[in-house]
């Protein structure tokens, strides 16, 4: 038996290892041929039609054949703390694992790192090499300077988010497959996989339990009493530089996998173990392996499913300057035993339904229907397929958005927020580490106004990462006493630093990244009313990042016009160092709205702090000017191209997911000297400058990328501006031209997994289906939109329990492309925060309300 587990699992290996490296020279379809010729892939599949226990709502993906290629075609299950990819195998299921802090690089890896930051001693070198390009840029004709390579630093052991190995499960069955079919269910955030080996019917059920922070693996055969032998083993293979793990029998049911992501590097822990009710479970060192392996079998068994749970000796509390930045917790080997012991004190059918009843609770307060008509009749990846731009289909598009909040509810409810690709990463170093940079952002657009609860951990993070470090950084690159900064690229270990890399000045030089992510902080509270997390930690966080700010803006002394700017300060993700990004400056206005809306309900007492924002809030440029061209200014120098297809929409960030633009005052933003002369701009004349922007800009596929996150982000942006037509358009050339059967979002058609255009996709649509964006003061009433920018695939629909401003709760109705129905719930409690509420569909005013608490209205009269 022994000797068939070692051959199995190598002839396995070899070709996981085949599949991998061709997936990296050949076309897809290629692939798909040539590995069904090697064996990896034959089935055939028989089933007509969605399996029998599929959602009858069609809330689900299924496919009638098992993946091949990760980014592709496996289906992602997580609970926050560990992910999981499935391919959806027979004989033999290779389910990818991740924990959510395995990382490579970092304090663990280099115990010099110091978050890409320069040495205390440094500090007043800095302070003049930062002076001297002030100084550069103000005095420069263009307003321009190359670089600042001298005030960056080597992102030396940045480190990459890893994965974390595979479980093998293979079952004694070598006969021919037939009625096969795999599927993810979301409604109950299952993902199963039936199939026929003769006359035996089996079903595999796959989920991750987030109340038991464990993952859960279940086979049985429907017609038969007795399954064959099952085996589990642990395998590194096709990763390449994970190094060979330590697996041995914790006891006769559980496997011990303990490894290091590099030598040095953090320690990880996997603990599986397998439960078979009437059948006999072993657990078997493989004879002269080196390390030691294992492996658990089952006998006679009727069912069998196996546990894991992970964890790695990061500690996310240790990042500060008490631990020495240290982050290392203690080992894990203990806590795992205890969530072992715990998830495995129940029955299967008691894990599964505690799992779905959190799932449930998570996502169904919110619901949304276009109209959509199921189709059971068609696998996900066809449908696909036979998918076409400004075409649509609303089935698929419901599904979407669907997928992005189930992606983001399983991978945002762990220690740590969800990051590039959200949870799931099969290698061993990810694109762009699959880190927490600048897209982060994206990833939370939809989680309030969708009422999906998972935005703890992204604050926590902030505040255990981003501010210890983060004030450091502004101390010594910034000479700021006060507050914390970070930049364009975050791993898990505080690199707050300016990371150098070529001309990275483009997307590292970004110290406004903390005050994009207070949007969030303060959304949450807006939404909310939660006074309590606002004075304990939303505040804490908001008034650091206005303190940097505060002492950051200085005056313009290249257009002498007495306003204070950013410099030196690049447009993300653009080329030219220069002073007054109109990004950074509409950031910063809104910051500075945030800290005097906030400050009552904060119990904040520092006035002389609150006169300094609104002092300097009135004295800033505001970061909104029309060019030469009509467009909508990237920076305050005048050099916007009309060819420029960039894809970042940086300096329209104030029309979404911001509001300086969409909520546009003339008597708080108006007023400025533009050449000499004092412009008033109107709020048509601001939108209609971001729409020419937005045109210029093009449909996302510029020569620097291709990706899905732009076009959703262009999307948004026409739906804030009422453009039904060129919305629709984005969205759907997105959903043609950026997803993979598997519904992954891909940044270019070479199979690079980016999720934030999957988690930012629900925001987009909801901005066409509802709008009720920021405002600079609470006592300005606040605008909700019903139907801003319906297309027609969408003439009928429902929106239940959609969150706005104020702890408000809208449900709403639509037919024939109208609003039938909506109704406005206050909350109970809103905390002293009650605000005036106007209701607008089609340009008219069709209902006005105070926010009291408990008030409701219905409004049927459009």
């Amino acid at each position: 038996m022994e000797v068939f587990q070692v051959l199995g699992n190598t002839l396995w290996a070899c070709l996981f290892q085949v599949s991998t490296a061709l997936h990296g020279i050949l076309p897809y379809s290629v692939r798909e041929r040539l590995l069904s010729a090697l064996g990896i892939v034959t089935y055939v599949s028989l089933i007509p039609s969605a399996p029998p226990s599929f959602p009858s709502s069609g809330n689900g993906l299924w496919y009638t054949a098992p993946g091949t290629i990760w980014v592709q075609e496996f289906l992602p299950i997580g609970n926050g703390h560990l992910g999981a990819m499935l391919p959806g195998g027979t004989s033999q299921e290779v389910t990818q694992i991740n924990i959510e802090s395995l990382w490579s690089g970092g304090p663990f890896q280099d115990p010099s790192y110091n978050g890409g930051n320069h040495l205390p001693s440094q500090q007043s070198k800095i302070a003049g090499k930062m002076q001297n390009i002030r100084e550069a840029i103000f005095s420069s004709p263009t307003g321009t300077i190359d670089n600042i390579d001298e005030i960056m630093t080597p992102g030396d052991t940045y480190g990459s988010y890893a994965s974390a190995g595979h479980l093998v499960a293979t079952l004694d069955s070598t006969g021919s497959v037939s009625n096969y079919a795999r599927w993810l269910d979301m409604d109950e955030a299952v993902s199963r996989t039936t199939w026929s080996d003769g006359s035996t019917t089996f079903l595999r059920e796959s989920f991750c339990s987030h109340p038991l922070q464990a993952c859960v693996q279940y086979l049985n055969s429907t017609t038969s009493h007795v399954l064959p032998a099952v085996t589990y083993a642990y395998t590194v293979a096709g990763i390449d530089g994970l190094p060979a793990p330590n697996v041995t029998c914790l006891d006769d049911r559980t496997l011990s996998i303990r490894n290091y992501v590099s030598i040095p590097g953090m320690l990880y822990e996997i603990l599986a173990q397998a439960q078979a009710p009437g059948g006999l479970v072993s657990c078997s060192a493989v004879s002269g392996a080196s390390p030691p392996n294992a492996t658990l079998t089952v006998l006679g068994a009727s069912e069998v499913w196996i546990s894991w749970v992970g964890e790695t000796n990061y500690d996310m509390a240790a990042g500060n300057a008490a631990a020495n930045y240290s982050f290392q917790g203690p080992d894990p080997h203990n806590n795992l035993v205890v969530l072992l012991s715990s998830a495995n004190r129940t029955s299967y059918a008691e894990m599964l339904n505690g799992h779905i009843k959190d799932y449930t609770s998570l996502v169904a307060p919110f619901s949304l229907s276009l109209g959509q008509t199921p189709d059971l009749n068609t696998p996900t990846d066809q449908i696909l397929a036979g998918y076409r731009t400004s075409v649509g289909d609303a089935y698929l598009e419901w599904v979407l958005f669907n997928y992005g909040r189930y992606l983001l509810a399983s991978s945002a409810r762990g220690t740590l927020p969800a990051n590039l690709q959200g949870l799931w990463a099969d290698g061993y170093s990810n694109p762009w580490g699959a880190d927490s940079n600048i897209n982060i952002q994206m990833n939370y657009w939809a989680a309030e106004m969708s009422n999906l609860d998972v935005t703890q951990s992204l604050f926590d993070y902030i505040e255990n990462t981003w501010g210890p470090r983060g004030a450091y950084t502004a101390q010594v690159l910034y000479n700021i006493s006060k507050g914390f900064v970070t930049h364009g690229e975050m791993n898990i270990f505080g690199h707050t630093g300016m990371k150098l890399g070529g001309n990275s000045a483009q997307w590292a030089n970004y110290p406004e990244s903390n005050a994009w992510m207070m949007i969030h902080a303060w959304d949450h509270f807006d939404h909310t009313n939660n006074v309590q997390w606002w004075k304990t930690q939303g505040w804490p966080l908001v008034k650091s990042v206005a303190s940097f700010h505060l002492e950051k803006l200085i005056e313009d002394l290249h257009f002498n016009d007495s306003t204070l700017v950013t410099a030196p300060c690049n447009s993300p993700e653009q080329v030219p160092i220069t002073l007054g990004c109109a990004h950074a400056q509409q950031l910063i206005w809104q910051l500075f709205n945030t800290i005097e809306n906030g400050f009552e309900a904060a119990g904040d007492t520092d006035t002389a702090f609150l006169d300094a924002i609104i002092s300097k809030r009135q004295q800033m440029d505001k970061g909104l000017r029309i060019g030469q061209w009509g467009q909508l200014q990237e920076w305050k120098v005048d050099m916007d191209l009309p060819d420029d297809t960039h894809r970042h929409l940086s300096h329209l960030i104030g029309l979404y997911p911001g509001y300086a633009i969409a909520s546009y005052s003339p008597e708080l933003q108006g007023g400025l000297i533009v050449n000499g002369t004092f412009m008033h701009y109107t709020k048509e004349q601001i939108l209609n400058a971001a729409e020419t922007s937005l045109f210029h800009r093009g449909i996302g596929r510029g020569p620097d990328a291709d990706a899905g996150w732009e076009k959703v982000w262009r999307a948004a942006a026409w739906a804030q501006l009422a453009n039904e037509t060129e919305f629709y358009k984005e969205l759907t050339h997105t959903i043609e031209s950026n997803f993979a059967p598997n519904l992954f979002s891909l940044y270019t058609s070479d199979g690079i997994f980016q999720i934030d255009a999957n988690l930012g996709y629900p925001a987009a649509v909801l901005n066409a289906l509802l709008q009720a964006p920021d405002i600079a003061n609470i006592n300005i009433p606040l605008q909700v939109t019903l139907l801003p920018a319906l297309p027609l695939t969408w003439s009928t629909g429902e929106m239940k329990g959609a969150r706005i401003r104020g702890g408000i709760t809208l449900d709403f109705a639509w037919n024939d492309g109208k609003p039938t129905t909506a109704t406005f719930t206050v909350d109970q409690n809103v905390a002293g925060r009650e605000r005036d509420v106007i209701v607008n569909y089609g340009g008219r005013v069709v209902a006005q309300f105070r926010s009291n608490g408990g008030y409701s209205q219905t409004v049927s009269s459009f």
